[in-house]
């Protein structure tokens, strides 16, 4: 079946014409299956059949959703815009270095023993 006749049936010939492929796909996987499909190429052809089905129920959906968009708001205005949030980005930013700049630094001070000084360090304690 090709498009302009799937474009050419109602809704309700639509969603018949779907069951009736998707039955047929069925069909032939089950003869696939079992070794009695001659023709592979209809497995494609049913395939596609489907998916063009799909795709005018698609079109038909989306034309009725169709919600308009307002005007997007000038360049200059966008221009604006960002440059006020860069802005408050900017203050934020300082607002927190300068609370971090009062406080100490820590330094990590963790001790790394290996296997030679922990066994050093047990012949020390066995000889006090």
């Amino acid at each position: 079946m090709d498009i302009d006749s799937v474009r050419n049936l109602t809704d309700t010939e639509l969603l018949g014409e779907l069951v009736t492929q998707r039955r047929a796909l069925y069909d032939l996987r089950f003869q696939l299956a079992t070794r009695q499909l001659t023709d592979h190429s209809q497995l494609t052809q049913t395939r596609r059949s489907i998916a063009r089905v799909l795709t005018v129920m698609t079109e038909r959906s989306l034309d009725e959703t169709m919600v308009p968009r307002t005007a997007s708001p000038k360049p200059a205005a966008r221009a604006a815009a960002a440059k006020s949030a860069a802005k408050s980005a900017k203050a934020s930013a300082t607002k927190k270095d300068g609370a971090t700049k009062g406080a100490p630094a820590r330094k990590a001070t963790t001790k790394s023993t290996t296997g030679a000084e922990t066994t050093a360090d047990a012949a020390k304690g066995d000889e006090e």
